[in-house]
């Protein structure tokens, strides 16, 4: 504890900068877009959209919005070598995340700036807060288990990779964290997964690890092996002083009692992080509260596109100082990494503001709207989690789709669910599954009246590792990569349902 309290005291000009946000938001943001602005002003970017001559956010709102369809263009002179194209000199790493509509993958710029003032900054605050909420840690006594991906060379290019954004903030990481972290950069920077995690659990069963961090449901593969390994019924009795764990990448809910179950430790916690390849944006201020905080001074201009208006070619966009609270919003960021008025993909909705808090509600192109339902992320995660309350199941992983019209003219959303404790009754847990997205979403509501539009949804049970043999399938286990929850057509579960055959 004592060590903690002396390293502890290096956050608290962080902390108090943090406090900042419940009353100078606005000019937080303003101060954001002046310095991305003036340092883009002469890249090729920022000469073809006059960024000399932009003094407003109205002026501002002339550069179009962007995809990453189209600015992949850039992206790509970038990575054969270009400087001064979407961001001043020449970006080396790039961050490898899932495909779009026409590409298996996209690659997101990762400027030094953006590492340095957007990333590592995330990842500092995260500790600095969570320091602030329990003034009893002991963080600093032991090392933290940061789990990542791999990366692997960008075309002919010296010096410059493409890789999990994981891998890339382990690979430029300061060389004193590493005294503090494990396990070791060659073992973190493995590209075969199912090996890393026979590594990691290998050499950290007997270090003392106080936290951890990455993906919840890769973390639960590397969990599992340890306890297999040591023959330990929970995880503290193999790190007793473990007390956090810093999770993002996908909603923590589905796998929330299966922590529980694994770590009994009454002193562990958990915070969330909202941390993409594109960048950092949200941290959980309050541990009792699921929302997250607005990271609003990192090298991140955020505007927001009502979701109502996510198809329309002109839509009605507003600055952070225009969102109204519960109402669901597509984000768009302008970055050091050279992402102007960028669609996200992600969809929020603000709990509150003065500080500005928000929850992750789902993608823009992840939910269900095939019969004008607007089935959320957010609102499967609520109902599963009170089905799993009602029935005394967990569950694993999940993927839903419509089913548009059956033999007998019947549509109906279908749910494949892979459990890692069943249900005491099946049909009670798609009854109440059923009943909840009802209760939670008056569209969905409404088009299950009476039967007219909707059938009451089909609940198909996924055999053990069928998600990670999917993604394993895809050449995508481990990093970034996560499984579709809900998806508005049927291609992903058409190809999960023949490998549960």
């Amino acid at each position: 504890m004592v060590s903690t309290k002396l390293i502890g005291k290096l956050f608290t000009s962080r902390q108090k900068a943090i406090d900042l946000y419940d009353t100078q938001a606005e000019a937080i943001q303003e101060r954001v877009f002046q310095k991305l602005i003036q340092n883009a002003a002469h890249t090729e970017w920022g000469t073809t959209y006059q960024y000399n001559a932009i003094r407003s956010y109205s002026d501002f709102q002339k550069v179009p919005i962007q995809t990453y369809e189209d600015i992949k263009g850039h992206v790509d002179r970038m990575r054969h070598g270009e400087a001064n194209v979407l961001w001043k000199d020449k970006v080396v790493w790039y961050a490898k995340s899932s495909g779009t509509t026409n590409d298996k993958s996209k690659f997101i710029p990762v400027s030094k700036d953006g590492l340095q003032n957007i990333h590592y900054k995330g990842g500092q605050d995260a500790v600095a807060l969570y320091l602030r909420e329990n003034p009893q840690s002991r963080f600093f006594s032991g090392k933290g288990l940061i789990l990542g991906g791999s990366h692997s060379p960008n075309y002919n290019v010296k010096d410059s990779l493409v890789g999990d954004l994981s891998a890339i903030l382990i690979q430029n990481i300061n060389p004193l964290v590493n005294f503090i972290r494990v396990p070791s950069k060659e073992i973190a920077l493995l590209s075969e997964f199912e090996e890393k995690v026979e590594r990691i659990a290998e050499t950290t069963i007997h270090k003392n690890v106080t936290n951890l961090s990455g993906v919840p449901s890769w973390m639960l593969a590397v969990i599992k092996r340890i306890l297999e390994k040591t023959g330990a019924h929970t995880l503290d009795e193999v790190w007793p002083n473990l007390e956090v764990f810093f999770h993002g990448g996908v909603c923590f809910t589905p796998y929330r009692e299966q922590y529980k179950q694994l770590i009994r430790s009454s002193k562990m916690h958990y915070m969330e992080t909202y941390n993409a390849s594109e960048g950092f944006f949200g941290l959980q201020s309050d541990l009792s509260d699921p929302a997250m905080l607005l990271m609003i001074d990192y090298d991140v201009f955020y505007e927001f596109i009502p979701l109502e208006e996510i198809d329309n070619p002109a839509p009605h966009i507003v600055p952070l100082t225009g969102v109204e609270v519960g109402k669901n919003y597509a984000i768009v960021i302008s970055t050091s990494c050279g992402l102007w008025r960028y669609i996200l993909g992600d969809t929020v909705k603000f709990t509150q503001k003065d500080p500005y808090k928000f929850i992750i509600t789902g993608r823009t192109k992840h939910f269900i709207n095939a019969f004008g339902e607007e089935l959320m992320v957010d609102n499967a995660e609520k109902g599963l989690a009170r089905a799993c309350a009602e029935t005394g199941a967990q569950v694993l992983e999940y993927s839903a789709a419509p089913v548009f019209m059956d033999a007998n003219a019947k549509c109906r959303h279908q749910w494949l669910i892979e459990f890692s404790k069943m249900p005491d009754s099946l049909e009670k847990f798609r009854h109440v599954l059923d009943q909840a997205l009802q209760e939670i979403n008056s569209d969905y509501e409404a088009k299950r009246h009476k039967d007219i539009t909707l059938q009451e949804l089909e609940l198909i049970v996924a055999r053990p590792n069928l998600f990670h043999d999917w993604l394993k399938q895809k050449g995508k286990l481990g990093g970034q990569h996560k499984v579709p929850r809900l998806s508005n057509n049927r291609d992903h579960i058409e190809e999960m349902l023949k490998l549960n055959e």
